[in-house]
């Protein structure tokens, strides 16, 4: 179907990778992997002929479409919603609008009656006299209202320009499908029916994200990107976390025998499989179990941070209460009337549609911001640690290299020594000359990475996390997603990690416009229970 051959790229003196050959082949879906840096997007972009590498080749089969989820979210400006959807199938885009200029013609002529029909059939075999209806369906199904149809995408906010996008790459059924972070500015619900869609869909799929949950229910293949090479693992992102981790674990065990390691892995393939074989994902397309082979099973050569959150002291029973709390923006009301109780031992997933009142709910919470009614009070026996959603303020001394400015944040002589500073960096693989990195050169992960150092040295009983996983790889979100799962704490997190919120939350509290929703419950069972959707609907309307 499409293949890579003798694949090379460098930028200067840096290889990105190096002779690769690799088949992507039909009713497969692949993850691409890889550390930050490693070239998951440049590959995207290679095999869809956004870029040319620097030697080899890419080659897809005759008469076999592409489709790519677009990153340009204002290149369909002056197209109305439908055109731009259409567009996904451009030989069939390009037929319609020949077809409907000569049909425009004044002076139309039996030369173009004779045209316009050859045009017909190629029209009517490409099922282009369904291709509206078609792309209306689409949009519907991803929450994009019939009578919006017609607009102009620059009427348009970020987030609906981004499902129809999606839409676009989704239209016509190609035959390869090519998607970088496609559930970027999506909601719940619409990840959801992405994930139900390309768990059926028939032809390859090729996906970069950092979102597992969407991995684990896609994926027939995990296409790790290392040393410049790639190779793909049959199963989903979790298969091949956990079997990597299992294989690094035997290959440490020098003493066990060949024979009692391998009975482990077929073990472990075995519960893995019942796993899946339950799960709401177990659709043909997971027929990948029947494939897992033990001797694939590799150890991984990424580098995990050690993200450990100790309490000074164990917090009191009383932690929040919150009494009222009410907040708006201009005319815009982004939370009223929020009330609640947070008990030691609590991990609550923060929930809104509105990700403003998110972020204005923990403003409050930190004194940052004032609520227009209500009050709020901490237990005295708490103590709490912050990460913002914009950590920009905490990085505006551009000079301090990052031994430095951890210091800034030490309560004891002790705390001040290079050495303890550089341990915590070191779990935030900050090792070496990293820790003398300068502020004004950190990207966004590596900010995230130096503010969770902050935060373990701080010691809190209370974490609060505005969207965590924002900039962090898979291997900082994984390690972060199990410090958290084994906090003895209290947390209050938002996120758009399904995985994330699933595994670590055990209570739900979404703020609205009209009220609050508490519940104590699972994330996936919050989502999926009917009268909670009513009431959701009720309270956002």
């Amino acid at each position: 179907m499409l293949s890579v051959s003798n694949l090379s790229v460098q930028f200067g003196k840096r290889v990105l990778f190096d002779d690769v050959n690799t088949k992507f082949t039909i009713g497969n879906c692949y993850g691409i992997i890889g550390a930050n840096g490693s070239g998951k997007s440049t590959f995207l972009k290679i095999i869809s002929r956004e870029i040319e590498p620097t030697s080899g080749q890419v080659h897809l089969d005759k008469g076999k479409r592409m489709s790519v989820l677009s990153q340009d979210h204002f290149a369909f400006d002056e197209f109305p919603i439908l055109d731009t959807v259409l567009m996904g199938n451009k030989e069939l885009y390009n037929l319609k609008k020949e077809m409907d200029a000569i049909y425009a013609k004044e002076d139309f002529s039996e030369e173009d009656g004779v045209k316009a029909g050859e045009l017909g059939v190629e029209f009517e075999e490409m099922n282009g006299w369904n291709a509206e209806s078609n792309a209306a369906t689409l949009l519907s199904n991803l929450g994009i209202k019939e009578e919006m149809h017609y607009n102009l995408m620059s009427e348009l906010d970020g987030k609906t320009k981004v499902r129809v996008l999606l839409a676009q790459a989704l239209f016509g059924n190609p035959d390869v499908l090519i998607m970088d972070e496609p559930t970027n500015d999506l909601d719940f619900e619409t990840i959801g029916w992405l994930e139900n869609f390309l768990a059926n869909y028939d032809n390859t799929v090729i996906v970069v994200s950092h979102d597992r949950h969407f991995l684990d229910a896609v994926c027939t293949h995990i296409s790790d990107i290392d040393f410049g090479k790639i190779n793909h693992y049959s199963g989903n992102y979790s298969f091949w976390y956990e079997s990597s981790q299992l294989a690094a674990k035997q290959r440490a065990q020098q003493n066990k025998k060949a024979e009692d390691k391998k009975k482990e892995l077929e073990e472990f393939i075995r519960r893995f499989s019942a796993n899946v074989a339950k799960s709401k994902q177990a659709t043909s397309r997971k027929k990948m179990i029947e494939r897992l082979n033990v001797n694939e099973i590799k150890p991984s050569s990424r580098r995990y941070p050690a993200i450990i959150f100790e309490r000074d002291r164990v917090a009191g029973d009383q932690i929040l209460n919150v009494e009222g709390l009410s907040k708006k923006v201009g005319d815009e009301v982004l939370f009223k009337n929020i009330h609640f109780n947070l008990n030691r031992g609590d991990k609550v997933v923060l929930l809104s549609r509105n990700s403003k009142a998110v972020t204005a709910f923990y403003e409050v919470l930190n004194g940052k911001d004032k609520a227009d009614e209500g009050k709020f009070s901490w237990g005295v026996t708490t103590t709490q640690s912050y990460l913002p959603l914009d950590n920009s303020s905490f990085f505006t001394n551009s000079n301090l290299n990052l031994v430095d400015w951890l210091r800034q944040y030490a309560k004891t002589e002790e705390e001040r020594e290079e050495v303890y500073l550089r341990g915590f960096l070191g779990k935030m693989i900050f090792s070496g000359e990293e820790a003398l990195k300068k502020c004004n050169v950190l990207s966004g992960g590596e900010k995230v990475r130096c503010m969770l150092s902050r935060m373990m040295m701080m010691r809190a009983n209370v974490l609060k996390l505005d969207e965590p996983t924002n900039h962090l790889d898979l291997e900082s979100i994984q390690a972060f997603n199990n410090s958290l799962k084994n906090f003895k704490g209290t947390v209050i997190f938002s996120t758009h990690d399904h995985a994330f919120a699933q595994t670590v939350a055990n209570r739900i509290i979404e703020i609205t416009p009209n009220g609050v929703i508490d519940r104590f419950t699972t994330f996936d069972e919050y989502l999926a229970n009917p009268k909670i959707k009513e009431l959701r609907a009720k309270m956002y309307a």
